[in-house]
């Protein structure tokens, strides 16, 4: 009896693993469309749908790709997002976009997007880009974009992009979700609230008490 208690559990993790909705970046829509209310109380994994006696046209539609974001800042870049909360009617759709400026030397910091898979198409400029595999291999792969390159970034694993040229730089990436989610490494650890304890990252990074302290209170002021 056992045994076969065993078989069907087997059975059931095979087919489960093999499923369609396994490997589905956000689950399937039901209806044509579910546009988010991002006015909702309710939480749910996703966001509650609008009634659709109340969808107009303008939940489809977001304006502002075409004009530069501002680089003024200590990075030089800015990434304008059309996730779910910017464009209502992408929820349940799986998809979302953005633009990405960079000033000359600008960069998209190492960062992971841990919902979804980024395609990034270089509009104008020359990028740096790279991506690194997960432990143990630690593997870095780069390549330097021009413009109408593409390059894919997998889902969950570290990448930036550098602009490396002498002048402005610009390109537009797509997501396989509708709020794939950002960390950027270096904000998420030296600028957490409340602060990880500094022993911890002494440790884990072999650096000094000083040195830690310098970089807490660095990125405690940019999140």
């Amino acid at each position: 009896m056992a045994a076969n208690h065993l078989i069907l559990l087997l059975l059931a993790l095979i087919a489960l693993s093999t499923s369609p909705a396994t490997f589905a970046a956000d689950p399937n829509q039901l209806q044509d469309f579910c546009v988010a209310d991002n006015k909702s109380n309710i939480f749910v994994n996703g966001f509650v749908c609008k009634n659709p006696q109340l969808v107009t046209v303008n939940d489809f539609l977001f304006r502002g790709l075409n004009q530069p974001g501002n680089t003024a800042n200590q990075l030089g870049s800015k990434v304008t997002p059309v996730f779910v909360q910017q464009l209502p009617g992408l929820n349940t759709l799986g998809v979302a976009a953005a633009r990405i400026d960079f000033a000359a030397g600008g960069l998209n910091p190492p960062h992971t997007h841990p919902r979804a898979t980024e395609l990034l198409v270089v509009i104008k400029g020359t990028l740096y880009v790279g991506f690194v595999t997960s432990n143990p291999d630690n593997k870095l792969f780069t390549k330097v974009l021009y413009e109408g390159d593409a390059f894919v970034f997998p889902q969950g694993l570290i990448h930036f992009q550098f602009n490396i040229g002498k002048t402005y730089a610009v390109a537009l990436v797509s997501f396989g979700s509708q709020n794939p989610g950002l960390i950027v490494i270096a904000n998420a650890v030296f600028g957490a609230k409340p602060p990880i304890s500094p022993y911890v990252l002494e440790k884990a990074f072999q650096l000094d008490e000083k040195t830690v302290e310098s970089l807490q209170a660095k990125f405690s002021t940019t999140n």
